[in-house]
C-alpha cells in the first residue's frame, strides 16, 4: 500500500528481490513519462568510498521532460530541486524491497509559487501510479 511514510516521501514495500524491483521500477517510470537521468549506487559508493557495507540501495533521478519543462518555465530556480528522486532498497525480510519517491508537492512547495502545485500534483499521481502498479508485481 502506497503511504506517505516521511513528512517528504511516498513509499511502498514490494514483493520483489531488489534487482527486479529496480527493473521494475525504471520500466514503470518510463510508463509515465519518466526519464531516468542519473543513478546513484549507493551500497557501491559506500564501500568504495567508506569501505563499508550497506545493503543493496540505489537513487534514481526521474525526470518527466513535459512537466520539468512547464515547472521551470513558472520557476527559473526550481531546477534546484529537480530531478524527483526514487530510492529502491533492498528490505529487512528476503524477496522484499521498498520503493520511495519523494513527494512533489511538499518539495516543491518550498517555491512559495502557486503555479507549480498544479504541476507538483501531477507529478505526485504519477508516481503514485508507479508505486501502485509495483505492488502488483
Amino acid at each position: 500500500m502506497v503511504s506517505q511514510t516521511t513528512p517528504y516521501g511516498i513509499s511502498t514495500s514490494v514483493a520483489l528481490d531488489y534487482a527486479s524491483a529496480v527493473e521494475r521500477t525504471r520500466e514503470e517510470l518510463a510508463k509515465e513519462g519518466f526519464g531516468v537521468l542519473s543513478e546513484i549506487d549507493v551500497a557501491a559508493t559506500l564501500k568504495k568510498k567508506l569501505d563499508v557495507d550497506f545493503r543493496p540501495y540505489v537513487i534514481l533521478g526521474a525526470c518527466n521532460p513535459p512537466l520539468a519543462h512547464r515547472a521551470l518555465a513558472a520557476e527559473r530556480d526550481l531546477g534546484l530541486l529537480l530531478p524527483c528522486n526514487v530510492i529502491v532498497y533492498a528490505g529487512d525480510k528476503p524477496g522484499e524491497s521498498v520503493v520511495a519517491a519523494m513527494d512533489p508537492v511538499r518539495a516543491l512547495a518550498l517555491t512559495g509559487n502557486d503555479d507549480i502545485r498544479p504541476i507538483a500534483e501531477d507529478v505526485r499521481k504519477r508516481l503514485e501510479r508507479v508505486l501502485q502498479a509495483l505492488e502488483t508485481a
